[in-house]
């Protein structure tokens, strides 16, 4: 297989851990109960606002988080900070499983890519969350057709350089959720290894 074939298989395979497909998905399941099909009493103008507000929280989050094997061979995840990485699952520190970072947490930390990524998911759900016709009775009752027209179509748009500027600025990030089952490993140095372009 060419190269620049198998790199852009690649790339788009990556697009559902960039994306926010399962806070979408938790979205709709939760949308048409919370806005009660559109017939919305004050409460669930509430309600539908809250979901909404949540799945953009875990969406933009989720763009922070990270995982590596450990030296035990066991996934540690985290959450990246401005100078550090935070450890979720490291609960012996004592037998030096989730150490490996401590030396070049810098590596790990966030970077001006995670916020070009954090914005645009969230951009991107918020968008296909306007969108759900429930919403837009419950939300913006009185919208007229144009604009009715504008939130149906523009998320379509939105999702596609969405995956554009993916595709342009992959991210290193390996987070919980993510369906890559190969997180960055560190190696004796515990420095995160540069990938070749042929990941």
């Amino acid at each position: 297989m060419p190269r620049t074939l198998k790199l852009g298989q690649v790339a788009a395979a990556n697009l559902a851990n960039l994306l926010p497909t399962g806070t979408v998905l938790a979205a709709e399941a939760l949308l048409p109960s919370f806005t009660n099909k559109g017939e919305c009493s004050l409460a669930n103008e509430y309600l539908t606002l809250g979901i909404i507000v949540c799945c953009s929280l875990a969406c933009f989050l989720s763009s922070f988080t990270d995982s590596f094997i450990g030296k035990d061979g066991r996934i540690y995840y985290g959450i990246a900070t401005w100078n550090d990485f935070w450890v979720l699952n490291d609960v012996d520190s004592e037998d030096d499983a989730g150490g490996e970072e401590e030396d070049k947490k810098e590596k790990l930390a966030i970077t001006s890519r995670d916020f070009v990524h954090a914005f645009t998911s969230l951009t991107v759900f918020l968008l296909f969350a306007m969108s759900d016709s429930d919403v837009q009775k419950c939300l913006f009752p009185k919208a007229g057709a144009n604009e009715k027209e504008i939130m149906m179509n523009f998320p379509l748009a939105a999702g596609f350089l969405a995956s554009l500027l993916f595709m342009l600025f992959p991210t290193r990030r390996k987070g919980i959720g993510y369906a890559d089952p190969a997180p960055v490993k560190l190696d004796q140095g515990g420095e995160v290894p540069a990938r070749s372009n042929n990941e």
